[in-house]
């Protein structure tokens, strides 16, 4: 049987009309056909398109948003290019809502288990809800309120269209709710043990973790540490961001973290022509490139056009502090004599284009990136965790700790660039010299990056968040857009679009999409004077 996957995800029956509606939602009686491991096996895979590097997600969307303004990328400094564009905004908003719509199906044949099974079956409830925690937060991050605890229930209301429009939930109620949800779930996995008939089928299910329970308790509470320091500029969230992170800290076998490489969440390709989970196979998608290659699991970064150039801040600066990652994320231009060269954002258009029609920049590194179908798709990985905790440690004066945390979360972030070239089986760049523990001891050395060169707290904040921005690049640029609102840091200088009277410059939000107000009509109005691109989301406070 065939993952049993919910019919288009309704969030107040977003993107569709009635007649749409009624004939997505054909079958209620089929969720009795399925099981609760195969509809976590759908959880996981509802979002595929959305947490690997597919074609969609990075052409249509991040390459339009995100990845030019966090200046990962390099991009032509065209009219409009501070506004979202509706087809970047519907697609990932009608994505999560198919993802949260089967979520809500899994609750809904998990609440109607016996008492026992839900006891020895739990794993899958702690184990769905922390991954769609974790998609949830990006989608706040984006949007701000959303339907959320009343959106996806059109199986649950056995298809009754008209119960089934959901209301909008306050951003900062959303973040409370996963916060208390995955504080219990940290708690339970500290103590949990599987029964063995559960911990073999789960491991044939789960595609991140293999139902280690121990990695989910380490994916948990470093989500948990994400979402706390994305909120620690909220007065409402000071006192429970101490405690709850002070508790973390004070309990690392009880509550532990992803400190390492080894421990990071990843969703990690195995076939590269299909994917079996649990005796289901996904089968495959066009990738989007111009030979045409399938790739089921992961599309590359294939077709993105210009979009592999690197900006002018990132090259610079990894140029000037001789970063061991600069090599094996980018290669130089054909036409820059082997020099790593960045796309400077404060040209006009016709000097930007020159330039790059010239071949005069570098491109980020094929082997290691744009053509290696092997890249995992990230949720959280060691080195952001450390650099979380080296903010945390900063802002309580624990100078020492913080230190160490930033430097191992340099040297945990260089060494996963380096595992992601070694996963390729692409060999277009050739071999790429290895780092050596010396040359990372210089760069930490480096007069931009040295620990001890900063007497500021502001000067070691800049520290921290730049890192963090090297790290995410072009592989997490929703969690890069999102810590540069709330930081500010570190700064970067935009051209104008001077030719846009409304949006000049990055905005602080995507919009919803049109259908919202179309089809959601009574409960979009009550968020409605908060849909333009400058409202803030909640923990942007700075």
């Amino acid at each position: 049987m065939s993952i049993v996957l919910s019919n288009r995800g309704i969030a107040g029956l977003t993107s569709c009309t009635k007649s749409d509606f009624a004939d997505a939602y054909a079958q209620p009686s089929t969720l009795n056909q399925t099981t609760l491991e195969k509809q976590f096996a759908g959880v996981l895979t509802a979002n595929l398109d959305y947490t690997m590097y597919r074609y969609s997600n990075y052409f249509v969307t991040l390459q339009n948003t995100c990845l030019p303004w966090t200046q990962a990328v390099g991009v032509i400094n065209t009219n409009g290019r501070y506004v979202p564009g509706a087809a970047a905004v519907s697609g990932r908003w009608q994505n999560y809502y198919t993802f949260l719509a089967q979520y809500k199906d899994f609750l809904n044949i998990y609440n109607n288990l016996s008492p026992e099974d839900q006891a020895a079956k739990k794993i899958y409830l702690i184990a769905a809800t922390i991954f769609y925690d974790d998609m949830t937060q990006k989608q706040v991050d984006l949007h701000g309120d959303i339907p959320w605890s009343q959106a996806g229930l059109l199986s649950t209301n056995k298809g009754d269209y008209n119960a089934s429009y959901a209301k909008y939930d306050p951003a900062d109620s959303i973040y409370t709710t996963m916060l208390d949800q995955l504080k219990g779930y940290a708690d339970d996995l500290s103590t949990m043990t599987l029964a063995p008939a559960v911990a073999t089928v789960i491991k044939s299910q789960d595609f991140i973790n293999n139902g280690d329970v121990t990695l989910w308790a380490k994916y948990c509470n470093s989500l948990r540490l994400r979402l706390l320091m994305r909120v620690s500029g909220v007065a409402a969230f000071k006192s429970r961001v101490s405690q709850e992170i002070g508790a973390i800290l004070a309990s690392p076998s009880k509550y532990p973290l992803i400190l390492t490489n080894d421990d990071n969440a990843l969703i990690r390709v195995y076939n590269l022509n299909s994917v079996t989970v649990g005796g289901n196979t996904i089968s495959g998608i066009n990738n989007g490139s111009s030979t045409g290659q399938e790739s089921s699991f992961y599309t590359g970064l294939y077709g993105w056009g210009g979009g592999d150039v690197p900006s002018k801040a990132m090259i610079d600066l990894m140029n000037s502090s001789s970063d061991p990652r600069l090599r094996v994320m980018f290669q130089p231009g054909d036409s820059t004599n082997g020099k790593y060269v960045g796309l400077d954002p404060t040209q006009n258009q016709t000097l930007q284009q020159n330039t790059y029609n010239a071949a005069k920049v570098s491109r980020y590194n094929y082997s290691t990136l744009t053509y290696n179908l092997n890249i995992p798709g990230i949720l959280i990985d060691a080195a952001e965790v450390n650099f979380l905790l080296s903010e945390y440690y900063l802002d309580n004066s624990n100078a020492a700790q913080a230190k160490a945390t930033y430097e191992t979360g340099i040297r945990q972030s260089i060494a996963f660039y380096y595992n992601l070239r070694a996963i390729s089986s692409d060999n277009t760049e050739g071999a790429v010299t290895p780092t050596t523990n010396q040359e990372i001891n210089n760069y930490l050395a480096d007069g931009d990056i040295s620990w001890d060169a900063q007497s500021t707290q502001k000067g070691k904040l800049n520290l921290i968040a730049t890192q963090k921005w090297i790290n995410y690049s072009v592989l997490e640029p929703i969690e890069s857009w999102a810590e540069q609102r709330r930081l500010k840091l570190p700064e970067f200088t935009f051209l104008p679009d001077n030719a846009n009277s409304l949006q000049k410059l990055p905005p602080n939000r995507w919009t919803y999409p049109t259908n919202e107000s179309s089809f959601n009509t009574a409960n979009y109005e009550k968020v409605k004077a908060k849909d333009n691109l400058t409202t803030k989301i909640f923990w942007d406070v700075n």
